[in-house]
């Protein structure tokens, strides 16, 4: 009975502080105008769940069943996204709670907000927890690895429609602060349930929010308030100290500004963090260098699959200052690229790349084992 559904809805809002007293009868005329309803029934329910899930899923149900929506992964997403912003505090009550909570304990806000986002199924739990991690023991540590289960696939019918449908530029891209609230549509997942918070890195307004896919244990996204492309340069190390300083129990990062190594949304800056501690953190260093001009600064090397370079000091603007150093010379810095050879090279590389790929694609390997394999399976012939 879809009106027992709603009491749920509300009796679980009201348990996890989304909603209060007052805003009962608010909340249900939201649900009950959204599901098209004529009459309404209250319940008692007595029940704690951690999120949502089981409830939307038979509301969603009922809406396929009265032919609210079309029964597809994209338009039950778009539906119950609009389903919970029925039960949601509006973004200025968010704010104000976490920056009340920010000012007694840091890591109170963070977990508020955290689990705010889970609780308003922005970050679908259910999905999430399908994801596969684990860690790989190797010379250089554990490596942490995760694939990503969680996006859902497109059906066939939804991919074509995707195509008839008219895009826009708003917002422009999945990080700008206009998706706050965004009603959402099959090219543009719906963000209704979404809330951001404003912080400012040296007098310039920035956001912080969770990724809804979570790599990682709040795994948080920084992002700048304008629709900016990624740029790495000493304001950005700076930021990242600030950042530090705002959540000294996360730790911020930054991907590349370029497109073969990003893998990010290049077209809006942004950083990421969160409450995890990768083996780099704590790796071993190799060679330790002091620079000319920076004593007090430790560079070392680390053991690690990729090059890293390690600064240590107890001033954050001299570590600033070397960081930047360290980006500027790089920048300049060759040994065998040229203008002249450079698509060569990038050529040759991704041939060899291509290669390793196909060579682990094969269902016997390009070894002993696989050779002797493979004549056995020949020898199955006579």
């Amino acid at each position: 009975m879809i009106n027992y559904e709603i009491n749920r809805l509300i009796n679980f809002a009201l348990s996890k502080e989304m909603i209060h007293e007052d805003d009962i009868i608010y909340s249900t005329n939201l649900l009950f105008g959204l599901l098209k309803l004529d009459e309404f029934y209250k319940f008692d329910v007595v029940e704690n769940l951690d999120t949502p899930t089981p409830i939307l899923e038979n509301i969603l149900d009922y809406a396929v069943d009265k032919n609210l929506i079309e029964n597809t992964t994209t338009q039950r997403d778009l539906f119950d996204t609009q389903i919970m912003n029925c039960v949601m505090p509006r973004p200025s009550e968010v704010i104000k709670t976490f920056n009340n909570l920010y000012i007694k304990n840091k890591k109170q806000a963070t977990k508020y907000y955290y689990n705010l986002s889970i609780q308003s199924n922005y970050i679908r739990k259910s999905r999430t927890d399908k994801n596969i991690k684990w860690k790989t023991k190797t010379n250089y540590g554990d490596l942490d690895i995760t694939i990503n289960l969680s996006k859902p696939e497109k059906d066939p019918k939804e991919i074509l429609k995707a195509k008839t449908t008219k895009s826009t530029s708003y917002p422009k891209c999945l990080l700008c602060k206009e998706n706050e609230g965004f009603f959402g549509n099959i090219n543009h997942p719906s963000r209704q349930n979404h809330r951001i918070i404003p912080i400012y890195l040296s007098e310039n307004k920035w956001f912080i929010q969770y990724s809804p896919y979570v790599y990682y244990n709040e795994h948080c996204i920084i992002f700048n308030e304008y629709h900016e492309p990624m740029k790495i340069n000493e304001n950005t190390f700076s930021n990242l100290f600030n950042l530090v300083d705002k959540f000294p129990h996360y730790f911020i990062g930054s991907n590349a500004d370029l497109p073969i190594v990003g893998g990010s949304i290049l077209s809006h800056e942004h950083y990421q963090g969160g409450n995890y501690r990768f083996h780099m953190e704590i790796v071993k260093e190799e060679m330790v260098f002091k620079v000319n001009g920076y004593e007090n600064i430790k560079l070392s090397t680390l053991k690690w699959p990729m090059s890293v370079i390690r600064l240590s000091g107890k001033d954050k603007n001299e570590i600033i200052d070397l960081a930047s150093k360290i980006l500027k010379t790089w920048r300049t810095y060759s040994d065998k690229l040229t203008k002249d050879n450079v698509d060569d090279i990038i050529k040759e590389e991704i041939g060899i790349k291509f290669l390793t790929a196909l060579s682990h694609a094969g269902v016997f390997k390009r070894d002993d084992k696989g050779t002797k394999a493979f004549i056995k399976f020949i020898q199955l012939l006579d």
